[in-house]
């Protein structure tokens, strides 16, 4: 058998994680193979040659020219060698040009003929985090219209609120309810009840082209649509336009006592927010604005 040396460099360099190990210094003592192969083609990893590599120095440079890992592995590495932390656990990104990857790093410590040294293992959870990223994008959708769900509404309309706050913006929320669309189901059916939502959905998405649009379905048969910086007159000009293109799609309704096809009725408000308002108070506005415009007749914008 080989000497034990040998025998355990031959498992280590099995291993598909990424292995180095540290002295208290940061200097490197010792890497596996994987970590040699993949530092060779990895803008992420710091060197191909190894040998009097320290560790920590290469992370403290890292850091001073902003990168993130650089500084929080750092950190945690010297929080394991002060022994403020038994253990350090970190997840990062490592994208390349082609691809996304997600590691994991872990450090750990070992005492061997009175010397401290730090196991640093790196494994590719890039499989999990994709996963995660498609369930995430699902949670935040509504199901149905492949548009934003309330949930997301909310998050987005708070995070915008903050925003428009710190740079003194407008912020304009609208509210649309289609008309009478009870009466579309029970004619039409269920099927087609869901096949009308699906396609306003559709439109929806042509009056959010900024990052600080969104357009999501607030609930049933109830949509919202959120423009940030824009001023009240801007957004009764786009809900006149959503209005008509609603009425073009000509979905029928031939019950409705409005119009023989599909209508809707939109409350749309502007606020500029500031530390002693709250987005409740845009949302309880915009709903006003609806109510008033469902008691005149609907089929109409209010503002």
């Amino acid at each position: 058998m080989e000497s034990s040396y040998d025998f355990l460099r031959h498992v280590l360099d099995s291993i598909t994680e990424h292995i180095v190990v540290i002295d208290e210094k940061g200097k490197i003592q010792f890497v596996n193979k994987s970590w040699s192969s993949f530092g060779e083609n990895n803008e992420c990893m710091m060197a191909s040659d190894w040998s009097n590599v320290n560790y920590l120095d290469e992370c403290d440079k890292a850091s001073a020219m902003g990168d993130d890992f650089g500084s929080e592995a750092a950190s945690g590495i010297r929080s394991v060698i002060e022994q403020r932390n038994q253990f350090f656990y970190l997840e990062y990104h490592c994208h390349d040009p082609e691809e996304k990857r997600w590691f994991m790093m872990r450090v750990s410590p070992f005492s061997i003929e009175k010397g401290n040294y730090y196991v640093i293992s790196h494994q590719n959870i890039t499989e999990r985090k994709l996963a995660e990223e498609v369930a995430i994008n699902l949670s935040k959708m509504d199901g149905l219209t492949n548009i934003p769900n309330r949930r997301t509404f909310d998050e987005f309309l708070h995070t915008e609120w903050k925003r428009c706050i710190r740079l003194k913006k407008t912020i304009c929320l609208a509210i649309i309810d289609l008309d009478h669309f009870k009466l579309l189901n029970d004619t039409y059916g269920h099927q087609s009840g869901d096949e009308c939502l699906t396609r306003i959905g559709q439109l929806l998405k042509e009056f959010t082209s900024r990052p600080s649009d969104i357009c999501a379905r607030y609930g049933g048969e109830e949509f919202a649509l959120v423009w940030s910086d824009t001023s009240l007159k801007q957004a009764e000009l786009l809900s006149v336009k959503l209005l008509k293109k609603i009425e073009d799609l000509h979905i029928n309704n031939k019950n409705s006592p409005v119009k023989q096809y599909l209508t809707a009725s939109i409350g749309v408000t502007e606020m500029k927010p500031t530390r002693n308002s709250h987005e409740k108070e845009l949302i309880s506005r915009a709903d006003s604005m609806l109510y008033q415009a469902k008691d005149r007749g609907r089929n109409r914008v209010e503002s």
